[in-house]
């Protein structure tokens, strides 16, 4: 099956797994707490998107060259990527910050003027996802990790 030989694809789904897997120690080296919801989360540093797909068009450039229509598309969709990671997913996380901030103001206010003890847990709402997007840096330290991790690669197979 060709699609087991298929090296960029590899690489990214490996720079994916490893910048998913590098966030817990470096979540604690900063916090000294294990968390392994990390692995499945989003957000963080690095940024597993980055590293994915600069592995993917790194290893694109070591198989159709960098003068390559592949490379070229490879590129542009990278570039898209990470630039939607620290615009667009970002602010929605500060959004969700700011909106769960006014839910919880909301739900004292009614605390404060119904009985709201003896609602069920199934009756509270549930808070919104607020780590969605990178910081700048998170994206630049994930395009670092997946270029490195195509050239590991390349170096060792040729």
């Amino acid at each position: 099956m060709e699609i087991f030989t298929n090296v960029p694809l590899w690489a990214a789904l490996f720079a994916i797994f490893f910048a998913q897997f590098v966030k817990i120690p470096i979540h604690f080296l900063v916090s000294r707490k294990i968390d392994f919801a990390l692995f499945t989360s989003t957000g963080g540093m690095p940024s597993s998107h980055s590293a994915a797909v600069t592995a993917l068009t790194t290893a694109v450039g070591y198989e159709e060259g960098v003068n390559s229509t592949m490379f070229a598309i490879s590129t542009i969709f990278a570039v898209i990527v990470m630039f939607d990671a620290t615009g667009v997913r970002f602010q929605a996380g500060q959004q969700a910050i700011i909106i769960n901030q006014l839910r919880a103001d909301l739900h004292n206010f009614f605390e404060q003027t119904k009985d709201w003890t003896h609602k069920r847990e199934e009756e509270k709402i549930e808070e919104l996802k607020t780590l969605l997007g990178h910081k700048p840096i998170e994206v630049f330290f994930g395009a670092i990790t997946g270029i490195l991790i195509s050239v590991i690669i390349y170096s060792v197979i040729h």
